[in-house]
């Protein structure tokens, strides 16, 4: 037997999408409201537009303390257009990653309850994939997609 020294450390592996490969992903399914979408490629997602809007947001922060229009103005309509433009993906990736979860996207109405619907609604986009095949589609984790039994339930 070797010594733990000459052993290679364990390593598990990870399948998890990068955040370039997560905001490709959307893009690419830009008004795909079918499907499932990863834990990985929904909070990646949300960190990307997160990003976006704070590099837009603070030159307007500064503008507006300097009270110089000449900067407001540009970054507040580049703000917009983002806006404008992510509103259909970001949407398509919610429903998606509603539907990894087993819930339908119709369930992003629960955010519109007063004070616990947008807690309800982080605990649903936080919980684990459901294994196997659901009526959406495959686990895009691959995990029980070939020996799920439904029936065994």
């Amino acid at each position: 037997m070797r010594s733990r020294r000459e052993r290679e450390p364990f390593m598990p592996h990870s399948n998890e999408m990068t955040m370039m490969e997560a905001v490709k992903s959307v893009f690419n399914k830009y008004t795909d409201f079918s499907g499932r979408a990863r834990r990985s490629e929904f909070w990646y997602w949300q960190l990307f537009n997160t990003i976006i809007a704070f590099v837009l947001y603070i030159p307007m922060l500064i503008g507006i303390a300097t009270e110089n229009e000449a900067i407001i103005l540009p970054f507040g309509i580049l703000l917009l257009l983002y806006i404008l433009a992510t509103i259909i993906p970001t949407l398509a990736v919610i429903a998606r990653r509603l539907h990894d979860t087993g819930r339908s996207a119709w369930n992003y109405f629960i955010g519109m309850i007063p004070l616990v619907g947008p807690i309800i609604l982080i605990i649903f986009y936080v919980d684990d994939s459901k294994h196997g095949t659901n009526q959406w589609g495959a686990n895009p984790k691959g995990i029980g997609n070939d020996d799920f039994n439904a029936n065994q339930f």
